[in-house]
């Protein structure tokens, strides 16, 4: 698996440097900030395209949901652990770059102000791909004794609704946030972040009690306690952000309507 480590470490900040460099030739009046912004979420959204695709194949393969075997569910982690540090670093350095924009710092100061800035408004982003690079990674890799690759698809799948998310950020950071595409790219991200990330949960638990003859209440008092805690550790913060896209979504449509009726 160290060609599959090595690619995506090559791919990804290569991709992210690549869409830098074409956004500012494409957009010259553009910061640096900016470009690495769009860049970056360019990058999340192919990922999340390659991760899904995947998830597909692995989901459609497995018959037997715990004990069907797919390659993808082992070379894509790997595929994934280069792009996580990748997104952690990325995420600074747009941080970095705005903190440039603002003014003259040493060296010290602006890498203090990066940080501070990028621990502030990203901490929670952080802590996520932290859990998944030191818990679910070595979990998917060495102790599931290689059994639930159906599973591991399913949480592939999960990142459906990001390209969608970063379509939304992109309309919002051109100011494009009273367009037609920009509202109905809110309402499927809000289908896709609920069918994917939250409604997946229990979509996992059906599937496993119809194998094994189980009706879906009785299934989490069916399988070993640490998956019902992973499941709802994972869950938790997919329902703390999926509440924080729908406040943004009553506000987005109580604005419009408040705006018609002027």
């Amino acid at each position: 698996m160290l060609l599959v480590l090595t690619a995506g470490g090559l791919l990804f900040p290569g991709l992210f440097v690549l869409l830098s460099r074409v956004t500012r030739r494409a957009l010259p009046g553009w910061r640096e900030d900016e470009c690495a912004i769009i860049a970056a979420r360019l990058v999340s959204s192919f990922q999340a395209v390659l991760a899904t695709a995947s998830g597909l194949i692995i989901i459609t393969s497995c018959k037997d949901v715990k004990y069907d075997r797919h390659w993808l569910a082992t070379a894509y982690v790997w595929f994934l652990i280069p792009y996580m540090v990748y997104d952690i670093y990325a995420m600074y350095l747009c941080h970095w770059y705005k903190c440039k924009v603002k003014g003259d710092l040493d060296a010290k100061r602006h890498f203090v102000t990066a940080m501070n800035s990028f621990l502030q408004k990203d901490f929670l982003m952080c802590v996520h791909h932290v859990a998944i690079l030191s818990i679910l990674v070595p979990i998917s890799l060495y102790f599931r004794r290689d059994i639930g690759d159906f599973y591991v698809g399913c949480l592939f799948v999960a990142e459906l609704s990001t390209p969608f998310v970063s379509l939304g950020k992109v309309l919002n950071q051109v100011k494009k946030q009273d367009t037609l595409l920009y509202k109905v790219n809110g309402v499927v991200v809000l289908l896709t972040f609920f069918l994917c990330r939250i409604f997946l949960f229990p979509f996992m638990y059906y599937v496993y009690g119809k194998q094994y003859g189980i009706p879906l209440y009785k299934v989490p008092f069916n399988i070993p306690l640490h998956c019902n805690v992973a499941n709802a550790s994972m869950l938790a913060p997919q329902i703390y952000w999926f509440c924080l896209i729908c406040r943004k979504a009553i506000r987005l449509f109580c604005g419009s309507r408040s705006s018609k009726h002027r």
